[in-house]
C-alpha cells in the first residue's frame, strides 16, 4: 500500500489524516548552494510538502543519454535536503511540464523531428519517454516514500486536458510509472474546466485542479467531476510570469491570502504556485505563442511568497498567518531577508567584437540555402549566417517564412536592421554599397514555446532569403556556442563607441559574497556572465531591469563580469546593487 492514500474526502499518510500544504520550488531554477535555505523557509512558512517539476530536456540533453544528475540537476540531493527539513515532496516529471521553461521541458532532439506526434500514444514519442524513465526512475526510487524517502505522489503528464484527448497515452504513462516500481499515489492536474477535467483525467488516478481564484466554483467543478476523493488544488496561482515588453505581474497579498483561506476552510489540500519562483538562468526561459510569439523574461520571481533572491515577501507573512489557522506552523521566527552586496560599480575595460570571432567558435556548414539552428545542432543561443549580395543599390531583403526568433542584419559589417518574429517581420529594406558585399544575419533563439501546439517550432533562418526577388545562395551557416566566455580574446576597449555585437569584460572586488542584482543602464540587449556563470538575458525593452546574482556565484576578492552586448553602446560601466528592479507593476 502506498504511504499516501485517499479517502472519500481527504488523504491518509501512513494511515493518519494528512492535508497537503505544499509550495512549488523548482530546484533547477535555484542555485544548489541555496536549496537548503529555500527549503528551510518553506517549512517555516508552515508548508509540509514541496512540489517540483523535472525538466526532461536538461536531464537528458541527448537521445542516448547519459542522464545528467549533478549541479543544478542533482535531484537526488534536493530530495535528501527536503527530507532532512522534514518536508514531503510531490514530483511532476511530465514528460511535458510547461513551467514557462524552454520547450515545456521536451528535449529538442525529440521536438525537432516534425513527424513525431508529441504528447500522444505515437510509439516514437512514448518510446522516447520510456527510455527516459528507464534512466530516471532508478535514481529516484530510493527517495520514494515506500523506500523511506520524501516523495509521496507523482504526477501523470501536466494539464493534458488543455492539449489533447488521447486517453491511451495517459494510460501508457501511468503504466510506465507503475511498471518501473513507482507505487506512490499518481495524480493528474488540469484547469478547473469540465472539458479539461474530462479529457485530462484517468480512472484510478487522482484528479486535481489548477486555479488562482473563484475557489468555491473551481472546487465545485472538481467535485462534479469526481463525487468522492480529496479536493486538491495542485496549482494555486498566486502570481504570474512576465514577457519581454509587458508589465511585471503582481497580485495583492491580502487577496491571495483570502483565497488560500477559502481553500483550506473548504478542507482542500493545496500546492501554492509558486512558493519560490527563482530564475531562468542561461537560455532556459520559455515562450508563449498565441497570435504572436512572446518570450518569457529571465526572472521567474512570479510575485511568489519568496522573492527571486529568497527573501520573504508580503505573501510569505500573509500565508503564514492563514496556514496557522488550519495547521501547525513552527514556533520559530519568520526568516529575515538575506544580506545584500553593497553597491559595486564595474568598469568594463576590455572588449572583443563577436562577428570576427565566429570562425573560432565553431565550424561553418556550407549550404545552398540557409538551414535552421536545429539542423546546425544549436538549439539555444545564437547562429550566424553569411553570404554575399550579387548587386548593389537600394533593395528589399525578404526572409521566406521569417526568422526564429530575432535577427540582426549586417552588410559589410555595418548594422542595417532587425527582424522579430513577435512582429511577424519577413522583409527589410537595405542599401547595399557594392556588388559582392557581405551579408551577415545573427539570429537569436529567444526561448522555445512551452505551451500549445507550437512546441518544437524551428529556430534560425526558416527558409530562403532573397534580395530584390533573387534568391541568395552559397551560405555559411555557423552555430555560436557561448559555453566559455572566459576564452574570448579580449583587448583594451579604447575610447571608440561600439556599433556591433561585442563581448565586454570587467573585474570587481568583493569582500563577503552576498546576493546582488546586476543593473545595466546604457546597455541594450544581450547576455551576462559572472565568474563564468550564465545569469541570462538582459534587454532594455523591460519590464525586467536587473539580473539576479546569487551569492554562491561570487567569491571573496576579484570577480569577473562579461557581457555580450548585441547593439551599439557608449556605456562602459555596470552596477551591482542590493535592490531588484523587475519593472512597472500590473496587479491582477
Amino acid at each position: 500500500m502506498p504511504a499516501l492514500t485517499t479517502t472519500s474526502d481527504g488523504f491518509l499518510l501512513h494511515g493518519q489524516p494528512f492535508r497537503i500544504i505544499s509550495g512549488a520550488l523548482h530546484y533547477f531554477r535555484v542555485h544548489p548552494g541555496l536549496w537548503s535555505d529555500r527549503l528551510r523557509k518553506a517549512r517555516l512558512m508552515g508548508l509540509n510538502t514541496v512540489e517540483t517539476y523535472i525538466p526532461w530536456n536538461h536531464h537528458q540533453p541527448g537521445p542516448e543519454g547519459p542522464l545528467v544528475l549533478d549541479g543544478f540537476l542533482d535531484l537526488p540531493r534536493f530530495l535528501r535536503l527536503a527530507q532532512d527539513e522534514g518536508l514531503r515532496v510531490l514530483l511532476r516529471p511530465g514528460p511535458f511540464i510547461c513551467a514557462e521553461w524552454d520547450g515545456g521541458g521536451l528535449p529538442d532532439w525529440l521536438t525537432s523531428d516534425p513527424d513525431i506526434r508529441l504528447r500522444t500514444s505515437d510509439p516514437r514519442f512514448t518510446g522516447a519517454v520510456d527510455r527516459y524513465l528507464d534512466l530516471l526512475l532508478p535514481a529516484l526510487r530510493p527517495h520514494m516514500a515506500k523506500a523511506g524517502g520524501p516523495v509521496i505522489a507523482v504526477q501523470v503528464e501536466n494539464e493534458y486536458g488543455a492539449y489533447g484527448d488521447d486517453s491511451a497515452y495517459l494510460k501508457h504513462l501511468a503504466d510506465a510509472f507503475r511498471s518501473r516500481g513507482v507505487e506512490e499515489l499518481l495524480f493528474t492536474c488540469d484547469q478547473a474546466d469540465p472539458g479539461h477535467l474530462a479529457t485530462g483525467s484517468l480512472p484510478g488516478v487522482l484528479t486535481t485542479g489548477t486555479f488562482g481564484s473563484r475557489v468555491e466554483q473551481s472546487l465545485g467543478r472538481l467535485r462534479e467531476h469526481r463525487p468522492e476523493g480529496p479536493l486538491f488544488c495542485a496549482e494555486f496561482w498566486i502570481g504570474w510570469f512576465d514577457h519581454w515588453g509587458g508589465p511585471h505581474h503582481v497580485r495583492d497579498a491580502a487577496d491571495a491570502a483570502a483565497d488560500l483561506d477559502r481553500l483550506l476552510s473548504a478542507g482542500a489540500s493545496v500546492n501554492i504556485y509558486m512558493f519560490h519562483g527563482g530564475t531562468n538562468f542561461g537560455f532556459s526561459n520559455g515562450a508563449n505563442h498565441k497570435h504572436a510569439y512572446t518570450p518569457t523574461v529571465t526572472s521567474y520571481d512570479y510575485d511568489a511568497a519568496l522573492t527571486e533572491c529568497g527573501d520573504p515577501g508580503p505573501k510569505y507573512h500573509a500565508f503564514r498567518e492563514v496556514i496557522a489557522r488550519h495547521a501547525t506552523v513552527p514556533d520559530e521566527p519568520a526568516p529575515a531577508p538575506s544580506a545584500k552586496l553593497p553597491s559595486t560599480p564595474v568598469e568594463l575595460s576590455s572588449r572583443a567584437a563577436l562577428l570576427p570571432l565566429a570562425g573560432s567558435l565553431a565550424e561553418a556548414v556550407r549550404t545552398d540555402e540557409p538551414v535552421t539552428m536545429d539542423a546546425l545542432g544549436q538549439r539555444t543561443g545564437y547562429a550566424l549566417y553569411r553570404t554575399t549580395l550579387p548587386a548593389g543599390g537600394e533593395g528589399l531583403l525578404h526572409f521566406d517564412r521569417g526568422v526564429g526568433d530575432r535577427a540582426q542584419v549586417f552588410v559589410d559589417g555595418a548594422p542595417v536592421g532587425v527582424l522579430e518574429s513577435e512582429r511577424h517581420d519577413e522583409s527589410l529594406p537595405v542599401r547595399v554599397p557594392r556588388p559582392g558585399a557581405t551579408l551577415e544575419v545573427l539570429v537569436e533563439n529567444m526561448g522555445g514555446v512551452n505551451y500549445g501546439p507550437r512546441i518544437g517550432a524551428p529556430k534560425g533562418l526558416l527558409g530562403p532569403v532573397s534580395f530584390n526577388g533573387t534568391d541568395l545562395t552559397g551560405w555559411d551557416c555557423r552555430p555560436l556556442p557561448l559555453d566559455d566566455p572566459g576564452a574570448v580574446p579580449f583587448a583594451p576597449a579604447g575610447d571608440a563607441a561600439v556599433t556591433v555585437p561585442a563581448f565586454h569584460r570587467g573585474t570587481f572586488d568583493v569582500g563577503t559574497p552576498a546576493d546582488a542584482f546586476l543593473s545595466l543602464p546604457g546597455w541594450s540587449k544581450g547576455q551576462a556572465w559572472v565568474n563564468g556563470f550564465h545569469l541570462g538575458r538582459y534587454w532594455n525593452r523591460g519590464p525586467q531591469r536587473t539580473l539576479y546574482v546569487p551569492a554562491p556565484v561570487l567569491r571573496p576578492g576579484s570577480n569577473e563580469l562579461v557581457l555580450l552586448e548585441l547593439h551599439g553602446t557608449t556605456a562602459t560601466r555596470a552596477l551591482l546593487t542590493g535592490t531588484p528592479d523587475l519593472g512597472p507593476e500590473n496587479t491582477w
